[in-house]
């Protein structure tokens, strides 16, 4: 468990090289046991099954979290699309069948693509939002930020933790001051119906843009 309100500084480097600001995947004591994957959710047999990523054997999924998993993938559910979830539990197998004690929902999305994204190991957090578009994708290389009728910003940034899971990056450029306001809270994109257990904030000069993120796979909290 991280102490709560520390300042870590990312330096930037020439072309963010070799820059770190977490040591890899860090699992807290409630961890132990569990394990992060992502895959695809379907319904069988009025069960709802998870099959990870690259694997053929499907868990059958057991919401001992709460996470209300459940409700989530049956509002996103069609015909036409297949459902993604990037979830943390633990597998257990018992006689013939496997299931994944959930205790964790990062998020839930119709996609059949989200296996095959190059950049999630790679990232600390992603927070998106509407009305103009924009991006922001944190790394411990820096934080890339994207705006709907702007070039993209690579910057360094400055992390604090505010306590109860939420925590922002600042950074400075171009004489603006930019924050990402993050705290754990179930947020719905408000295009594309998803579901992630952040609510996020990009404040620039202080006008505030809203939006939803999760941890990528380098942030395992």
């Amino acid at each position: 468990m991280r102490v709560a309100r520390s300042l870590v500084l990312v330096t930037l480097l020439p072309l963010f090289a070799a820059c770190q600001l977490f040591d890899g995947q860090r699992e807290s004591a409630s961890h132990v046991g569990q394990t992060r994957l992502q895959g695809q959710l379907t319904a069988a047999d009025g069960k709802l099954l998870f099959q990870p990523c690259g694997e053929q054997r499907s868990y059958v999924v057991n919401d001992t979290g709460g996470t209300s998993v459940l409700q989530e993938a049956a509002t996103l559910a069609d015909a036409q699309g297949k459902l993604f979830a990037d979830v943390r539990g633990r597998v257990v197998s018992s006689g013939n069948e496997s299931r994944i004690d959930l205790a964790q929902l990062y998020r839930v999305e119709r996609s059949g693509a989200a296996c095959n994204d190059p950049n999630f190991k790679q990232l600390i957090l992603r927070a998106a939002g509407h009305g103009p578009e924009w991006n922001v994708q944190v790394s411990g290389k820096g934080m890339i930020i994207d705006r709907a009728g702007q070039p993209p910003l690579a910057v360094p940034y400055v992390e604090e933790q505010l306590g109860d899971g939420r925590f922002n990056l600042s950074t400075e450029i171009n004489n603006q001051h930019i924050e990402l306001w993050v705290a754990p809270q179930r947020c719905v994109d408000s295009s594309t119906g998803s579901v992630q257990h952040m609510s996020a904030e990009l404040r620039i000069d202080g006008q505030v843009q809203r939006g939803c993120g999760y941890f990528g796979g380098s942030r395992d909290d």
